[in-house]
């Protein structure tokens, strides 16, 4: 959803003071392109992950640091019988509630910031060869294009989207599509692009394009490090 915590949180200005240590990597893509499935091979291959996603996750699950703020916020009715954030639930109101947006996203927004800066930094400490930071909404946030030395957009036709989402999620098409309506087009993403993987043939396929991303990363921070 447009307005879930997985949105990506503002231009983390930190961030700032770590770049030139290694090339910073922007991936994303729609819901359902198949962005966690390259970046887990990406991480395979030795890249540094920072998946905002997953973090969004982490905060809004049990006894997650977001959850108190939520609740004192929304309530104990957005969350489940588990203590984590109803996500069903917090995406009805917040697609139709303008102030109820920015109140999640004030809530979650800095705690995403913080954790991003904390992994990054660990991972630059682990010399990983690049960083990869996996936003769902990076195009959408407006904030991280000008960090990034190098973006990737993993692509799919859209029929293909929707069916992969209802397929995991479980939702019916209509919300999906309303999620759909709420991202960037795919043409959006794409104009922004240094480099797109279409994610809708075989696995085999998939990992052929990711390695071949990957290479071309490798290339470019070889050339700036004998350049510099």
């Amino acid at each position: 959803m447009a307005t879930d915590p997985t949105n990506a949180p503002s231009k983390p200005a930190s961030l700032d003071t770590l770049k030139g240590h290694v090339l910073f990597v922007g991936l994303t893509g729609g819901i359902g392109s198949g962005k966690t499935a390259v970046s887990d091979r990406l991480a395979q291959l030795g890249a540094g992950v920072v998946d905002t996603d997953l973090i969004a996750h982490e905060i809004t699950a049990p006894n997650g640091s977001a959850i108190s703020l939520i609740q004192k916020q929304f309530g104990s009715e957005y969350l489940d019988s588990s203590g984590a954030l109803d996500r069903n639930k917090m995406r009805s109101l917040v697609f139709t509630d303008p102030e109820a947006r920015k109140a999640l996203e004030a809530i979650t927004h800095p705690l995403i910031r913080e954790e991003t800066i904390r992994q990054a930094k660990q991972l630059i400490q682990e010399k990983v060869p690049y960083l990869v930071f996996l936003v769902p909404l990076l195009i959408e946030s407006g904030n991280w294009l000008s960090l990034l030395d190098y973006l990737a957009v993993v692509d799919c036709p859209e029929e293909v989207q929707i069916a992969r989402v209802m397929h995991r999620s479980k939702l019916p098409r209509s919300e999906v599509e309303r999620i759909l309506k709420a991202q960037a087009s795919r043409q959006e993403r794409i104009a922004h692009a240094d480099m797109v993987i279409e994610n809708q043939g075989s696995l085999e396929d998939l990992q052929a394009e990711v390695l071949s991303l990957h290479q071309k990363i490798l290339q470019i921070q070889k050339y700036r490090t004998s350049s510099s």
